[in-house]
């Protein structure tokens, strides 16, 4: 199984948006770009919702009949672990391996000695065509790289191998996640985890690295953007180089975590895909959601009273709901306006705070954090918020729709500069 050129991860977390999803990516086909659409949904937030990793696959299913899709489309197991991957072998066919919490931890007796004789070629003078300038690699370098990431890459094989036995070589794609980690990778670091990935065996179709800069959740690309480019061209050079180096597939490709709504981000990414031709993936998760709650409130009635009672419940329990995650969140209370306060907004004002259009004067970028970790409240409503999703589905289609198209397929493989 082969991943295409260009695929985008698309979260559902409430198994409702699939057709409207699968929509924009046939608007870009329709402008002759096939962009393959990967539903992803974690373990944690099937946890949190309650639902079981079957109910993605059959909504996808049912999207792409409804629209009568004929191209390929993914179900991806997304940052599962050797301890969670089981629930989700019957019905997924990508699996996003997260190995982050493996790196820096101390590597096997001998394991990085055996790396180092096994590569060589790591060491000395490295020209990688696309990478600035040469580096020097030396053997003390190699081994320090090496044992960073050994386990996280040894981890990454067992994982591999224990859903191969399951579905059979071939029959899966492989990604492998290193961004959740503190420092963005070097050239060198990815070239060496690589080179381990192919030593284990895993045929990786697509890895996440760490760039610089924060990938907050649900607001835009906060960093050095010129870095970042050059961080991003650079790890491209990297992958092309090694695949002929480590015969790995010929189809890698970068995956971008936390995608979604890093705007500023997608003219550098662009400008690098047309200079190199790679491939690219991107991952979102909870951009929809937002997409759900604004067309609730644009629907206004219930539709909005409910929208204002999910945004009152997130502020009072801001706290609770904001800890798990800290490292991709940065929000100011003293921006967030008060339950009270939004009480009285109209459905248009609360629709223009939340939905993302950098510069609009209305939005308020602490306010799309806060619900976008709030999905917990709507998930504890339960009947009463899936109930509101079929009564405001024309509202919230039609946002789900152009947010994905319009905000996020267009710029970054669409519009020509």
């Amino acid at each position: 199984m082969e991943l295409a050129k260009y695929s985008f991860g698309v979260g559902d977390r409430f198994a409702h948006q699939a057709t409207a999803q699968l929509r924009a990516c046939r608007m870009a086909a329709d402008r002759g770009v096939e962009i393959i659409p990967v539903w992803n949904k974690s373990y944690r937030e099937h946890t949190t919702i309650g639902s079981a990793p079957p109910s993605v696959r059959a909504a996808a299913d049912a999207a792409v009949r409804e629209e009568g899709w004929t191209l390929p489309y993914h179900v991806d197991a997304d940052h599962i672990r050797l301890e969670t991957v089981d629930g989700f072998l019957a019905t997924s066919d990508f699996y996003t391996i997260d190995v982050a919490d493996a790196i820096g931890k101390p590597a096997g007796p001998g394991e990085v000695a055996a790396f180092v004789e096994r590569h060589p070629e790591l060491t000395g003078r490295l020209s990688i065509p696309g990478v600035d300038a040469p580096f020097d690699m030396l053997r003390s370098d190699l081994e320090r790289i090496a044992g960073k990431y050994a386990r996280a890459t040894a981890e990454a094989g067992t994982i591999y191998r224990h859903i191969k036995a399951a579905k059979g070589e071939g029959n899966f794609i492989t990604e492998v996640s290193m961004d959740e980690t503190d420092t963005p990778q070097t050239p060198g670091e990815l070239l060496v985890i690589l080179a381990a990935l192919a030593d284990q065996g895993v045929p990786v179709q697509t890895i996440a690295p760490k760039f610089t800069g924060r990938f907050n959740k649900g607001v835009d690309y906060v960093g050095d953007i010129a870095q970042f480019e050059k961080e991003f061209g650079e790890d491209i050079a990297v992958l092309a180089y090694a695949v002929k180096q480590f015969g790995l597939p010929a189809n890698l490709k970068l995956s971008v975590h936390s995608g979604s709504d890093k705007f500023s981000i997608y003219a550098p990414i662009q400008r690098a895909l047309a200079r190199s031709s790679a491939g690219l993936h991107v991952k979102t998760a909870g951009t929809t959601w937002l997409e759900e709650i604004i067309g609730l409130a644009e629907s206004g009635g219930e539709g909005l009273t409910l929208a204002k009672d999910i945004y009152a419940q997130a502020y009072n329990d801001r706290d609770a709901l904001c800890a798990p995650y800290a490292s991709v969140i940065d929000i100011d209370p003293s921006r967030l306006a008060t339950p009270a306060t939004v009480a009285g907004w109209s459905a248009d004002k609360f629709a223009a705070a939340v939905r993302h259009i950098p510069g609009a004067p209305e939005f308020n970028p602490d306010m799309r954090q806060l619900l976008h970790v709030g999905y917990k409240i709507a998930a504890r409503m339960g009947d009463r918020f899936l109930h509101m999703l079929d009564v405001c589905a024309p509202a919230i289609s039609r946002n789900v729709t152009e947010n994905l198209y319009e905000r996020h397929l267009k710029p970054l493989f669409l519009t020509q500069e």
